[in-house]
C-alpha cells in the first residue's frame, strides 16, 4: 500500500500546500476582496443617497414637490399663484401628481445606485449578487416604463374629466 497515497500526508505535514488548497485559498482571497469592495461601495452609495433629493413640478406647473431619499416629502411650493384659481380637487390632484412622480423618480435613482450590487461576480461565480424585490419595496409602478405610465395616467385623467362633466 505504499506509493503516492502514503506521501501526500507527509508532504502536507512538511508545510507544503497542495495545488488544490492554493486554488481554494486564492478563490477565497478574491471573494473576500470583492466582498470588501462591495461593502465599501454600498457604504458610499448609502452616503450619497442620504443627501439625495428629487424635485418635480405638477403637469399643470402649479405645484413643485421635493422628496428625500426615502420618498418623504421635504418641500412643497405653490407656483405663480396658480393655486388661487384652482378648485380644491384640482389643487390636491396637482400635489398628488407631483408627489407621486417625485417618489417614483427617487425610487428609480435608488435602484440605479444599487444596481451594480445586484450583478453576479465575474471573478467568483458563487457570488451571485444581491436579489432585491424592488416592486415589494417601492410598489409595482416603479418597474413600469415611465412613458407607459405617463400614457396610462393621461388616459385616467381624461376619464376623470369626462366623469366630472357627466356629474354636472
Amino acid at each position: 500500500m505504499g506509493g503516492a497515497m502514503d506521501e501526500a500526508p507527509e508532504s502536507a505535514g512538511r508545510g507544503e500546500v497542495s495545488p488544490y488548497a492554493r486554488s481554494v485559498e486564492a478563490r477565497l482571497a478574491t471573494a473576500m476582496a470583492e466582498l470588501e469592495a462591495t461593502e465599501k461601495g454600498v457604504a458610499k452609495a448609502e452616503a450619497e443617497l442620504r443627501q439625495a433629493t428629487r424635485t418635480v413640478r405638477s403637469a399643470d406647473r402649479s405645484v413643485e414637490v421635493t422628496v428625500g431619499p426615502q420618498g418623504e416629502l421635504t418641500a412643497l411650493r405653490f407656483l405663480e399663484g396658480k393655486y388661487r384659481t384652482m378648485s380644491p380637487g384640482e389643487l390636491s390632484g396637482a400635489v398628488l401628481d407631483a408627489y407621486g412622480r417625485a417618489r417614483t423618480e427617487m425610487a428609480r435613482q435608488v435602484m440605479e445606485t444599487f444596481e451594480p450590487f445586484t450583478r453576479p461576480s465575474t471573478e467568483v461565480p458563487e457570488l451571485t449578487g444581491v436579489d432585491i424585490d424592488w416592486a415589494r419595496i417601492f410598489g409595482p409602478e416603479v418597474l413600469q416604463d415611465p412613458e407607459e405610465r405617463a400614457r396610462q395616467e393621461s388616459g385616467r385623467r381624461l376619464r376623470d374629466e369626462i366623469d366630472e362633466d357627466e356629474e354636472r
